[in-house]
């Protein structure tokens, strides 16, 4: 790819981006070239081939999502599971309880994957596309970690009578508001299984983050 053509795929998911922070207000013309710092006339040019793919639609001089992405999103949520069952499972068999990946949605959390360990004579139920306040519960609360503070987060009771939950963020993962955590009846050891929880989350980022690009060897003479 060009620099010409990668500056025009950047600008243009700049573009994109733009319209979907404007929330449920329609962007204009005028404030998308302000955001994305470019012409009016350039603006309308971004917009032409993601118009054609349904990604956006114009009413006039305003812009809004369009429904061509509702497809695209579709297909997240079964590569995000697909990404995550093994290191969900290496979490449950470790800790021995039901581990999950739950994704903010609004004020809401919602559990995505579930894998429950093989070799424990009881263990929770927890249902994927169950949903919480993020305010309640583990998975939840982990997402109002700040950087460099606690690591994990440790509940008991809040969603299920009994029930303790330990939970950690997954972070450097660009537009992912996501925590991995575990779930059972039997008392979990903080210190011992919030570790395992937050290298779980680390090992799913990794996973989900962009591969950075190999250093290249010099070409000799």
């Amino acid at each position: 790819m060009s620099r010409e053509s990668s500056l025009t795929l950047d600008r243009g998911l700049a573009l994109l981006q733009a319209v979907a922070d404007a929330g449920g207000e329609a962007a204009t013309i005028s404030e998308l070239a302000v955001t994305i710092g470019a012409s009016r006339a350039a603006v309308y040019r971004l917009l032409v081939p993601l118009s054609e793919r349904g990604l956006v639609w114009r009413d006039g001089s305003k812009v809004r999502l369009g429904v061509g992405l509702l497809r695209l999103a579709g297909q997240v949520l079964p590569q995000l599971r697909q990404a995550a069952q093994p290191v969900l499972r290496e979490l449950a068999e470790g800790v021995g309880a039901t581990a999950h990946l739950s994704v903010a949605e609004g004020d809401q959390v919602q559990a995505v994957a579930v894998v429950e360990p093989t070799w424990t004579s009881f263990h929770v139920a927890y249902r994927v596309g169950s949903r919480h306040p993020v305010s309640r519960g583990a998975a939840g609360k982990a997402l109002t970690l700040r950087q460099g503070g606690k690591q994990w987060v440790r509940t008991t009771g809040e969603l299920q009578a009994g029930a303790v939950g330990i939970a950690a963020p997954v972070r450097g993962v660009p537009g992912l508001r996501a925590s991995v955590g575990v779930v059972s009846l039997d008392p979990l050891e903080a210190a011992t299984v919030g570790p395992q929880v937050v290298t779980a989350a680390t090992n799913l980022a990794k996973t989900l983050s962009p591969t950075p690009p190999q250093p290249q060897s010099p070409v000799r003479p």
